[in-house]
């Protein structure tokens, strides 16, 4: 399929521990867009270290870390035209206080008081992340 992209969409720990995996996916599908692969896992540091390259040195890491190694992650890979921009969008802003009503971190997330950034999902925010991120997660392609 022409001008087809992929995404990395990882329901983080507290989308899974909420039972929110099935919501998540169910507003993916209902925009029509393609799960051509979907992964219940345990997220390891070292895994994470990859996938966070970026933010290694930054002071917030250690607590993503232990946040994101606390419970399962679905990891899912989603295609179709202009599925990164339309996906983010639909996800809402990274803090879920400052996202839009309507969008899954608006919807799912809030601040729990405790400092650490809980936000239901994760979505690649480039076609070239998004191939990186998916080499990370589905190394077997």
């Amino acid at each position: 399929m022409p001008n087809t992209e992929r995404i990395l969409v990882l329901v983080k720990p507290d989308g899974v521990q909420r039972g929110l995996v099935g919501q998540v996916i169910a507003r993916i599908e209902a925009r029509g867009y393609q799960l051509d692969k979907l992964e219940l896992r345990q997220a390891t540091p070292e895994l994470l270290a990859t996938h966070y390259a970026e933010h290694t040195a930054k002071p917030f890491y250690a607590g993503l870390v232990e946040y994101m190694t606390s419970g399962p992650v679905v990891a899912m890979v989603v295609s179709g035209a202009q599925v990164v921009t339309a996906l983010r969008a639909m996800f809402g802003a990274t803090d879920p206080v400052k996202a839009a009503p309507g969008t899954i971190r608006a919807d799912f997330g809030r601040d729990w008081g405790d400092g650490e950034m809980r936000n239901i999902v994760h979505g690649s925010d480039s076609p070239a992340s998004a191939e990186r991120e998916i080499a990370i997660w589905f190394p077997e392609g």
